[in-house]
């Protein structure tokens, strides 16, 4: 996954890189995050995305889920129009770990020698545990 390293999903967010490493877990999956250096979002093709749902919604008052959903679906990208298949769960704001609830999530992560805030990789669990 390409990731902008912006505030909901940062290489330090703990609330997300425990969603990360259950999702590799239960999917099976070995995850890769790697992020964007700051300010170089103008690489990452969903920021072209954001533009044109911006462009769609023009400053609208984002009051609930059903106005954000009537403008995403009346917003084209690259000549699609997007689809949501499930949107369920939240993600509240301000929720952290501990740093002992984390010390065996952050064992799970393998981050890059030389860039460590900027490569992670999540293996699964493999049957045995690890």
């Amino acid at each position: 996954m390409y990731l902008d390293n912006g505030p909901n999903a940062g290489g330090t967010r703990t609330q997300f890189l425990n969603r990360m490493v259950s999702f590799a877990d239960a999917s099976g999956l070995e995850v890769r995050l790697v992020y964007y250096p700051p300010y170089h979002s103008k690489y990452n093709p969903v920021e072209r995305c954001w533009s044109s749902l911006e462009r769609k919604w023009r400053g609208g008052l984002l009051t609930s889920l059903d106005v954000i959903l009537g403008y995403a679906r009346r917003m084209t990208w690259q000549g699609r129009t997007p689809s949501v298949d499930q949107l369920t769960g939240e993600y509240p704001n301000g929720v952290r770990l501990t740093k002992a609830q984390m010390r065996p999530i952050e064992a799970r992560l393998e981050r890059s020698k030389t860039l460590p805030k900027y490569d992670i990789t999540i293996r699964p669990k493999t049957p045995g545990g690890r």
